[in-house]
């Protein structure tokens, strides 16, 4: 059985919410993050410095996930990997949508995520949308044709992509200036798989 380890208020919400839009049983395992917690840390809480899970994940990040014998970190190359193992309509139907695939999940991580994540933590400074301006103008072109990503449905893609962009949500602006961006969004977030899993990330201490 799938195992994914981390918190819900992590990046692990990415590959929790395609489990549940794949129908796939999994356990999962809440490692939270070792900065959320007070030092000295508490002995009977597993975190990502605990031993055990180092043990899993020497890295000291979540999420993770052990799958019949494989150990995969990185979220989004996690979701990758579920979607062409598990097929369907999120998955690649061939090659060129593998590549487009993975090429949106590298654009999400490095156009976008960083800056996206600081307007989320440190709050919406002008500079901050000034950043994501140029990504959200590519992206509200990407989604002009029929609001998907790849292969004109939805796909592994939008989900890795939606939860990147979610960072910069509040930076209203950002997305009054892309139409497409904030339709698209507000789709991926009405689907009832992305709806399980928030709110189970409800159920968790912020």
């Amino acid at each position: 059985m799938l195992t994914i380890y981390g918190v819900y208020r992590s990046r692990a919400s990415r590959n929790l919410w395609l489990a549940n839009e794949l129908g796939i049983p999994f356990k999962h395992v809440p490692i939270i993050q070792h900065y959320r917690l007070k030092d000295p840390f508490p002995a009977d809480v597993v975190h990502t410095r605990s031993p055990e899970f180092l043990r899993v994940n020497p890295n000291g990040h979540v999420p993770t996930i052990e799958d019949d014998g494989v150990v995969l970190h990185e979220s989004l190359a996690i979701n990758l990997y579920l979607a062409k193992k598990h097929g369907g309509p999120v998955a690649p139907a061939n090659v060129a949508e593998d590549g487009a695939m993975a090429m949106w999940s590298l654009w999400a991580a490095t156009e976008v995520e960083s800056q996206a994540l600081a307007l989320l933590t440190q709050g919406v400074t002008d500079a901050g949308i000034a950043a994501l301006r140029a990504p959200f103008a590519v992206l509200n072109d990407a989604l002009a044709k029929d609001g998907h990503l790849v292969g004109g449905r939805f796909t592994v893609a939008d989900i890795n992509v939606a939860e990147v962009v979610r960072y910069a949500m509040p930076a209203t602006t950002l997305f009054d200036r892309a139409p497409n961006v904030k339709a698209w969004l507000a789709a991926c977030q009405a689907r009832p798989a992305f709806k399980t899993m928030w709110a189970a990330r409800d159920k968790e201490p912020a």
